[in-house]
């Protein structure tokens, strides 16, 4: 079962790394650009992407009171965003392989005690990301930019990339 959630989370890191390929050297004004149904600029969409991805490790290693180095409105450059994209990425693809129970994260969240299968956190990391690549992708579009594909096919054609080095 490990190896189908690692897979997933190959394409994800691969996704992620790829959209921010395509944001690298854009405009200020591509940046800050924004369309309707979309969560915001695409400067905004990236900084939470990955603001949330660092949230949703600290809560699956139970450590979700912490504050990760990504603040949400914070927009480091899409070359900081690709070091974070990297890292949660390949920690994911980490918790991916060390899963063999879907055990029972607990915590608490602005004074609300919670209890969640680890399985709810692995889906989270892989829906919100890909909702928030397809607003950036959309916002793209809206500026006049072919966006790329990121679908698993595209990522399979790829030869799978497997690690944020793209190595087997």
């Amino acid at each position: 079962m490990s190896e189908i959630l690692i897979d997933a989370f190959k394409h994800h890191l691969w996704a992620n790394l790829a959209l921010l390929d395509a944001c690298e050297g854009l405009s200020d004004q591509v940046l800050d650009a924004s369309a309707v149904g979309t969560y915001g600029s695409i400067r905004d969409t990236l900084a939470h992407l990955f603001a949330a991805e660092q949230r949703y490790l600290l809560h699956m290693a139970g450590r979700g009171q912490e504050t990760g180095p990504l603040a949400e409105g914070s927009f480091p450059g899409v070359e900081e965003l690709k070091n974070h994209a990297a890292r949660n990425g390949e920690a994911l693809i980490g918790l991916a392989g060390e899963a063999d129970e879907n055990r029972t994260i607990r915590g608490e969240v602005r004074g609300e005690k919670y209890a969640v299968p680890i399985s709810v956190f692995f889906a989270q990391a892989i829906n919100h990301a890909t909702e928030h690549r397809a607003h950036v992708c959309t916002v793209l579009t809206q500026q006049g930019i072919e966006p790329p594909v990121l679908d698993l096919w595209t990522w399979l054609r790829s030869g799978m990339p497997r690690t944020s080095e793209g190595g087997r």
